[in-house]
């Protein structure tokens, strides 16, 4: 962790102003929203066209912030005299060259990307075959910017073992400031496309660009077919830079020898060696190839990069196929349009082999420059050579050139608004839909308007909020005290790797699941934070050890089980538990008299290290039972401190959970463990203005009836209407995880803003509502669980708590993540 001033030495100040040199920054920060530990941040006051950073500068040093890197004289913040600010000229630029800075603290295999198409496929793919045998770090989703790359570089830290960075560039001048920060040892060169030609004199000019992020490689992996790659690469390469070329070309170091396509997968064949690609499109196989190189390079055997390939999935959102309406399916690829990427994405249609009917919706290409009429012919050959019997085109530019088409049926309307009104009259049947288009389009509203629509229920879970409770729990805590994440059940039902993305975002220490299938779980989907397994059970040790989980040991027996499991794995040096102490629960754990035994046995397996020491406070969130809380602290404290002194070491020691961190903070000790605080609840009053709600549920209404006085609704009649009365049907019963208990009345959605009361029983998939002085009509949205109807407040009304409704919502239920 570097100090304002070290980070000062890394700029070229105009003025500075340091009262405070030596206050620590872990955070760079850009957008105020996205603050989460005020002392260890570094705010850059960036001015766009539509926001200036400095106008949140106020809002900032109120939430605890100290430190600034401005463009405005600092006689503007002159009141704020505990504050640092270092002004700078470009702010952006500022927080490239801390980056900088901190990219040269290490000396690791850094992977840099750059291309116009696969970037992104790439990167996500070699983090999905490399994650169990490097500790990696990559841009999170697509961060490939100007700031984008920064603010990824500076989440290098001294575990990680290999980077792999993206680099997107839209502009000369661009590349050589993200080459400087990624500073790749290993470069990879993907698909070279037409994207933003228009700010570039020639496609020479781009490549030239783009080649600039290898210039300290020293080795480059690319696909050697590309004449223009073939003729520049020697020119603008160091002589010293090892190049890894592929393809079919002689001189290629990898040659394809054979390539066949069959079913599924496609089988290549590199220098006489076959690879199998679990993919049979272009796109998909040339960015394997490329993963398929590195992977050869990094000295992984041919029958290991197999295996590594028969277990990838496809990148959402690019190319994301999903059921549409009437028998069809729709490939999502909204991301961007130029003559290459719309080649690539026709021969990924052209392998959806079950649909005979071809159809492409295309916008104009707003990303290439203008185009001519012998640009729009080729199209139309294109089009053709892959099978396409319909076209839908929108734009004026493709509205000039109705002529260069002669699909068997085509479609031209000037604007993404006229198609979707047209959209219904368009017959569409059984086909495979391609949905290509320039940002400025907007497609994904196509896209929405055609996908297969199953469950009309979703659970909205907003990442936003998780950042938000996290950082109101962190503020409470001393720099130094660590946290734990309560991530079981599925996130208390919200999803897994989702929310646990966010949090290893925001620096989260550890996580702690119920149970090894959970951990297990977590571990496939590469998360690579430590995690603490609370249930552990003797008969999943090998695998928790597989696994690299830690165990929670609560007795001897499990103790001694986890002994047992280690002599079986003579190869692990080193094995973090978590000793638990029982303070006063009484459901697992030491006791202070079994201390001596304790240590005594775990010092005769020299491979066991107790990572920390907890207990469970029994009602941490009752005043009323203060007394017994303050007893489990102090026993436990006595506890901890007689089991560090026979160790000779000091574990981290925890205790407080999400209530215990706001009413006892003398008990933070070491580590804290934050759980429904985290998902938006707490039984502390003085949390809760400060907490987001993270969940909502929603439905919306599929059928409204009106009925008479005396007529009965649901199962067993058991509401009987004493007026007329608007009955609605909402998607929703106790198969989704709806609570029986909220039926006759007890419980209530809300519509439109107003409270409509539950009729009679609740089904095993329906609800019926009350809409009679409700406004509403079919179709309307409903909300479940929300602000406005608070899961909380539900849970009180029958006698639960908010974690039984929250881990009842089903699985069928999709999940929505949300990203503000």
């Amino acid at each position: 962790m570097s100090t304002i001033q070290e980070i000062s030495k890394a700029l070229n100040p105009i003025v500075q102003q340091l009262p405070c040199p030596d206050l620590p920054v872990s955070e760079l920060l850009f957008d105020s929203r996205r603050l989460l530990r005020a002392d260890k941040t570094l705010f850059f006051a960036i001015k766009t066209s539509r926001h200036d950073g400095h106008d949140y500068i106020g809002e900032l040093i109120r939430a605890g912030v100290r430190n600034f890197v401005v463009t405005e004289p600092l006689s503007r913040w002159k009141a704020f005299g505990d504050c640092n600010f270092i002004c700078v000229n470009d702010c952006v630029a500022a927080l490239q060259q801390v980056a900088a800075a901190h990219r040269r603290e290490f000396d690791i295999p850094v992977v840099g990307i750059t291309g116009s198409n696969g970037k992104t496929i790439v990167k996500e793919w070699l983090a999905q075959m490399l994650t169990n045998d490097f500790h990696l770090i990559a841009n999170p989703n697509s961060y490939n910017s100007q700031i984008g790359v920064p603010i990824s570089v500076w989440q290098m830290q001294s575990h990680h073992e290999l980077a792999i960075f993206e680099a997107g560039i839209s502009q000369p001048g661009e590349m050589a400031r993200l080459a400087d920060i990624i500073r790749p040892t290993i470069g990879i060169l993907t698909n070279l496309g037409t994207a933003h030609d228009q700010f570039f004199h020639s496609e020479q000019e781009k490549l030239e660009e783009k080649l600039l992020l290898f210039r300290h490689c020293k080795t480059l992996i690319c696909h050697i077919d590309n004449p223009l790659i073939s003729n520049i690469l020697p020119k603008k390469i160091p002589q010293q830079c090892q190049i890894l070329s592929w393809g079919h070309r002689d001189d290629a170091r990898f040659r394809i020898t054979q390539e066949i396509a069959q079913g599924h997968q496609t089988t290549v064949a590199l220098n006489g060696q076959d690879f199998v690609i679990p993919f049979t499109d272009a796109a998909s196989v040339e960015n394997a190839l490329h993963a398929i190189v590195l992977l050869l390079h990094l000295n992984f055997t041919p029958e290991q990069i197999n295996a590594k390939l028969a277990d990838l999935t496809p990148v959402e959102r690019r190319m994301e196929v999903k059921e549409a309406i009437r028998q069809s399916v729709v490939i999502n690829d909204t991301y961007s349009l130029d003559f290459n990427s719309l080649r690539v994405a026709l021969d990924f249609l052209k392998s959806q082999i079950r649909y005979d009917r071809k159809t492409a919706i295309l916008s104009d290409f707003a990303q290439v420059g203008q185009l001519t009429t012998d640009d729009y012919l080729a199209v139309n050959r294109m089009l053709k050579a892959h099978g396409i019997g319909k076209l839908i085109a929108v734009g004026q530019d493709f509205g000039a050139h109705q002529n260069a088409f002669d699909i068997a049926e085509q479609h031209f309307f000037p604007n993404t608004d006229a198609l979707l009104k047209s959209l219904g009259h368009l017959k569409i049947q059984h086909e495979a839909i391609l949905v290509k288009g320039a940002r400025a389009f907007r497609f994904e509203r196509v896209v929405d308007a055609l996908q297969l629509r199953t469950h009309r229920t979703v659970l909205d879970v907003s990442l936003p909020a998780i950042a938000n409770n996290l950082a109101y729990y962190r503020a409470q805590l001393q720099p130094q005290t660590k946290m734990v994440a309560m991530v079981k059940a599925q996130c208390y039902g919200l999803g897994d790797v989702e929310l646990i993305n966010e949090l290893q975002y925001h620096h989260i220490d550890y996580l702690a699941v119920a149970y090894t299938d959970e951990g297990v779980n977590l571990r496939k989907k590469n998360i690579k934070l430590p995690i603490i397994v609370l249930g552990a059970e003797g008969e999943s040790f090998d695998m928790m050890i597989d696994y690299a989980l830690e165990p929670e040991i609560f007795n001897f027996s499990s103790l001694r089980a986890f002994v047992a499991a280690l002599k079986r794995r003579p190869d692990i040096r080193h094995c973090d538990i978590h000793v638990k102490i029982d303070t006063g629960m009484h459901r697992l754990g030491f006791r202070e008299e079994q201390m001596e035994q304790l240590a005594a046995e775990m010092q005769r397996t020299p491979q066991l290290h107790v990572a920390s020491v907890f207990s469970h406070l029994a009602a941490a969130e009752d005043p009323a039972e203060d007394d017994f809380t303050l007893s489990q602290i102090s026993y436990f404290q006595k506890v901890t401190d007689k089991l560090e002194k026979l160790l000779g070491y000091h574990p981290l020691r925890h205790i407080d959970n999400s209530a215990g961190i706001t009413r006892f903070p003398q008990a933070h000790f070491d580590m804290v463990r934050l759980g429904i605080g985290l998902y938006g609840f707490s039984a502390v009053a003085a949390d809760r203005p400060h907490l987001q709600h993270v969940a909502t549920l929603k439905t919306v209404i599929t059928h409204i009836a009106e009925i008479g006085a005396g007529e009965t609704v649901g199962y067993n009649r058991e509401f009987k209407a004493t007026r007329t009365t608007h009955v609605g049907v909402i998607p929703i019963g106790y198969a989704d995880g709806y609570p029986p208990e909220l039926g006759h009345g007890v419980g209530h959605v809300i519509v439109g803003g107003k409270k409509a009361p539950i009729l009679g029983k609740i089904c095993m998939d329906m609800t019926m509502i009350d809409l009679t002085d409700i406004p509403a009509a079919e179709g309307d949205e409903v909300v479940v669980y929300g602000d406005d109807n608070r899961i909380d407040e539900i849970a009180a009304r029958i006698g639960k708590i908010p974690y039984h409704l929250l881990t009842a919502i089903s699985r069928r239920v999709q999940r929505v993540y949300i990203m503000e």
